[in-house]
């Protein structure tokens, strides 16, 4: 016999073939009929096991999630705002994922008409809306969007809906004042500064357009609390401001209820300034002013109202109708007294005030 290493492989197979003693010796020495068969089964099975997990991964990269509108168009800038975005998260509504936000100012309902025009001309599917002209403004420009509204005195009034418990139309929202409030910030004044006799109530008819109808109840509480009440209309203007609150100070033992307005709010800053500069006694409806110096306030939890804004917005855009979900009233109201105002004034703040306030700046 040759040595190996003189022949082929493949002669070398054939010779040992040839001199095999058996038909079954000779069976194991025949080459497999597909070379390398094993591997190529093992990794045609791998490439099929491959692409089986690979297509769920590719199916739901292909499902996106619809990214759904919400417009937001407000008249100030008020810091508990941030609890509406942070509710709608809570219900599954991430900014970037699946909503995209679209927030407009329109400060002191300046330009409101043009901005809700602009707005509405995006097609959202929801509007966030927050004060009366602003929602008046965007109910002119849609009969059909969906508008959720907050900080709304008079809704009924407003003609925004029917009634509260079953709105109609494409608006709903929540309530903020009912007119017995207006008793509550005179009852609070003469509290505070007993010798009170005069109170103005301040705000622009042009963005508080309720002004007359809070007004009215102020008239209708003053007598049982021994004082007389004063409009203070004032218009968006610094000067004018300034000319209004000189009148309340003309005369002594004055105060003032500053309403929750757009144009309060904006020109917030120079009323509490003014009102520190003259020692004049007055009411808030927002914290965050007698944060800012403000003497004292008393009103709704604003961030309980954005949080149930959102509970709606999240309800619209899962296919509930606005004409279906009855405009909320508040139910909680806070009291936040500032100590160190007080005392600049030379009031002394009674027991039964600063066991009241849920908020005491000292």
């Amino acid at each position: 016999m040759f040595p190996v290493c003189y022949l082929g492989a493949h002669k070398y197979r054939a010779l040992r073939y040839a001199n095999a003693r058996s038909s079954e010796h000779k069976r194991e020495l025949l080459p497999s009929p597909v070379p390398f068969a094993g591997a190529a089964m093992r990794r045609r099975e791998f490439l099929i096991g491959l692409g089986a997990a690979a297509w769920p991964a590719a199916a739901r990269a292909q499902k996106v999630e619809r990214i759904r509108r919400i417009g937001m168009l407000v008249s100030l800038d008020n810091p508990d705002i941030k609890a509406f975005q942070q509710e709608l998260e809570r219900h599954g509504w991430t900014e970037g994922r699946n909503i995209r936000i679209d927030y407009r100012v329109a400060p002191a309902a300046v330009h409101v008409e043009t901005i809700a025009k602009e707005l509405v001309a995006t097609q959202p599917d929801v509007i966030f809306s927050l004060s009366r002209p602003v929602t008046a403004a965007l109910q002119k420009e849609t009969r059909t969007i969906p508008i959720v509204f907050t900080y709304v005195i008079d809704p009924i009034g407003a003609g925004f809906i029917a009634s509260l418990a079953h709105p109609g139309g494409n608006l709903t929202g929540l309530m903020a004042y009912e007119p017995s409030m207006v008793g509550k910030w005179l009852g609070m004044l003469k509290e505070i500064a007993p010798q009170t006799a005069r109170v103005a109530l301040l705000g622009s008819p042009k963005t508080a357009v309720y002004f007359d109808y809070l007004l009215h109840a102020a008239e209708a509480a003053a007598p049982s609390l021994g004082i007389e009440i004063v409009p203070g209309r004032i218009e968006n203007d610094t000067t004018d401001i300034e000319r209004v609150i000189a009148t309340i100070v003309d005369k002594p033992n004055g105060a003032m209820v500053v309403l929750p307005d757009s144009t309060t709010s904006v020109n917030s800053d120079l009323i509490i300034a003014l009102a520190a500069r003259h020692r004049l006694p007055a009411v808030y409806s927002f914290k965050y002013m007698v944060r800012a110096g403000g003497l004292m306030s008393y009103g709704i939890v604003a961030a309980d109202h954005y949080r149930q804004a959102a509970l709606y917005v999240d309800k619209i855009l899962r296919g509930a109708k606005p004409a279906d979900l009855p405009v909320q009233v508040p139910v909680r109201y806070e009291t936040t007294l500032n100590v160190k105002t007080a005392k600049a004034f030379g009031l002394t703040p009674p027991a039964g005030l600063l066991v009241a306030a849920d908020e005491v700046i000292e």
